[in-house]
């Protein structure tokens, strides 16, 4: 049982802060661990709202509380001697950049921005069940970037053909952009376990880059 729960807590995320308290990107926790252990940051934790800071020992220290009296409040990570709770937000003491405002280009996020929805039907799929359409096809030279690429369903896709939607009488049910933020974190924001996220996100400048 322990092991199972220590293989969940590992494919959480990690909100990462600059000095700044700015927002700049997601990782594993692994990688969030490994900054924290080698004291390049340091826990943010969201706490009868207000934060509080801590470094890796003090970490430990909390956890071992948070075990005894709020273990369901938290994922955790065990180690030989005790349980380590699994920090939602860490701040980089040292290592410090601006965020850069590029949003990857690629099919996860593609699927994310369209929000798994054909966009010639307008109706939600499974992934596996969606394709990618190049709305001016490659034959004639469109080209594969964010405003010529959508998802389409299977039906949709096979209907258009090689053809463009006017040729094929079929319309977009909206004009495809690059997104100015990172599609992927509204669908994280979803979940209770990130609500800690909430207020860094909500700053105008925030841009993450995915691990």
């Amino acid at each position: 049982m322990l092991t199972m729960h220590h293989h969940s807590a590992l494919g959480c995320n990690v909100l990462v802060l600059n000095k700044h308290y700015m927002a700049i990107r997601v990782i594993s926790v692994k990688r969030a661990f490994s900054l924290l252990f080698r004291e390049l940051a340091e826990v943010v934790s969201l706490e009868d709202n207000t934060y509080a800071n801590y470094d890796f020992q003090s970490w430990c220290d909390v956890s071992k509380f948070k075990r005894q009296f709020e273990p369901d409040g938290n994922d955790w990570i065990a180690t030989v001697s005790f349980h380590i709770a699994v920090p939602r937000i860490i701040r980089l003491l040292f290592y410090d950049r601006l965020p850069r405002n590029e949003v990857k280009f690629n099919r996860r996020n593609i699927f994310a921005r369209d929000k798994n929805t054909c966009q010639y039907c307008g109706k939600r799929f499974a992934t596996s069940e969606l394709s990618l359409d190049h709305i001016i096809p490659r034959s004639i030279g469109g080209e594969s970037c964010w405003d010529n690429i959508v998802c389409a369903c299977t039906k949709c896709n096979v209907k258009k053909g090689g053809r463009t939607p006017k040729h094929a009488h079929m319309t977009l049910i909206r004009k495809p952009e690059k997104p100015k933020c990172n599609p992927l974190l509204h669908v994280h924001l979803g979940h209770k376990r990130y609500k800690s996220w909430k207020q860094f996100l909500d700053n105008a400048y925030w841009s993450v880059e995915l691990k």
